[in-house]
């Protein structure tokens, strides 16, 4: 099956789809949505009809159009199950997606871009204020899941394994995120050495947003 995923080279939720599918060994033609060009591309009627709430990823598959990137990382779950994302038991997947969950829900979306913006427009706040907020909210996230991973039976070299998951897919880009707004992520040692390995593998190198065709 062809695969072509429109996203951003910064959205960490496209981040994640990249990493995923790179570890399937999924290949796919990359469609690039700048979020802030002429306004935000995923703003026009074109990309609308594909993503109705302006939004990146979106995954097409043959005749399917998929949205949100935690809808997206299962369906490929499901329909690539090796190699796993997820471990075989209930508990612990129960377990890692509690830790996908903490970041997408609890954290992501306090520092999405639409938000930031939201903040310095209508609710005028300064870049200064702005700059508060993404630090606040993803320092206290990361704590949570640096919590996570101190509660683990075991010690492993991912966040739930000896082979990277759906944890770990979730937690690299959000690491990214919040180095980007200042957070100190050495204070975090569990998290630092998971993304540490994480980022030695190919994987990871190829979704990284540098390597990306549209990075700035």
């Amino acid at each position: 099956m062809d695969y072509q995923l429109y996203n951003y080279y910064r959205s960490s939720s496209s981040y994640r789809v990249r990493i995923a599918m790179n570890l399937k060994g999924l290949e796919y033609a990359y469609l690039p949505v700048h979020l802030n060009r002429n306004g935000g591309e995923q703003f026009t009627s074109e990309f609308r009809a594909i993503s109705p709430d302006a939004v990146v990823p979106v995954l097409v598959a043959g005749e399917k159009r998929l949205i949100q990137s935690t809808a997206i990382i299962e369906w490929l779950e499901e329909t690539h199950p090796v190699p796993p994302l997820l471990p075989d038991s209930p508990d612990e997947r129960a377990s890692v997606r509690a830790m996908c969950l903490t970041i997408a829900c609890e954290i992501h979306p306090l520092n999405n871009l639409r938000v930031l913006k939201y903040l310095t427009g209508p609710m005028g706040l300064s870049e200064e204020h702005k700059a508060r907020w993404a630090h606040h909210w993803c320092e206290q996230g990361l704590a949570a899941v640096e919590a996570l991973l101190q509660k683990r039976e075991a010690s492993f070299d991912f966040c739930y394994g000896d082979a990277p998951g759906m944890a770990d897919v979730y937690l690299v880009p959000q690491v990214f995120n919040a180095q980007r707004f200042g957070v100190d992520v050495s204070k975090f040692p569990l998290i630092s050495r998971v993304v540490e390995r994480c980022n030695q593998l190919q994987a990871f190198i190829d979704s990284h947003p540098n390597k990306q065709p549209d990075a700035e």
